[in-house]
């Protein structure tokens, strides 16, 4: 009884590991594309994409009315690699909340952006991520942008 008992243990453990490894791999593979974004470097968030990513955003137009837009990746790696080196932004993310399932993973993901030191607005990234051989590419993001509700931390 006592074997069976530890029998069980261990491959529960391994489990509990294997989830945890993951969890780790898809918030770096997240952190990693955040410092490609951050360094506007588009080689480096290519390595964490998947070449048929898809992309959206969640928020006000100028009448004040919700609405979804769909944006292209390559317009989003075109703006961000000629952002000028004199503009300083920053999405610091403030939490994840990842749930995974075999080859597949979402991650919950709240952030706030600051441009040129100034809080400008918060919202939440929502990763898809799958895996393959072994490495976890970004496949869907959605995120929220708004300004209202948000309650930013200090530098």
């Amino acid at each position: 009884m006592k074997n069976k008992l530890l029998l069980i243990f261990v491959f529960l453990s391994f489990g509990i590991y294997a989830q945890t490894s993951d969890e780790t791999l898809v918030k770096e593979t997240i952190d990693d594309f955040f410092k490609a974004f951050h360094a506007k470097d588009s080689l480096a968030m290519q390595k964490v994409v998947s070449s048929t990513i898809y992309l959206q955003t969640v928020g006000k137009d100028k009448a004040g009315e919700f609405l979804l837009r769909t944006e292209n990746y390559t317009d989003l790696v075109r703006s961000i690699t000629s952002i000028p080196d004199s503009v300083n932004f920053q999405e610091r993310l403030t939490d994840y909340t990842i749930k995974i399932d075999a080859h597949m993973a979402n991650a919950w993901v709240p952030y706030e952006f600051w441009l040129n030191g100034a809080f400008h607005h918060c919202g939440v990234n929502s990763f898809q991520l799958y895996k393959e051989n072994d490495a976890w590419q970004i496949i869907y993001l959605i995120d929220t942008r708004r300004t209202e509700g948000c309650t930013p931390s200090s530098k």
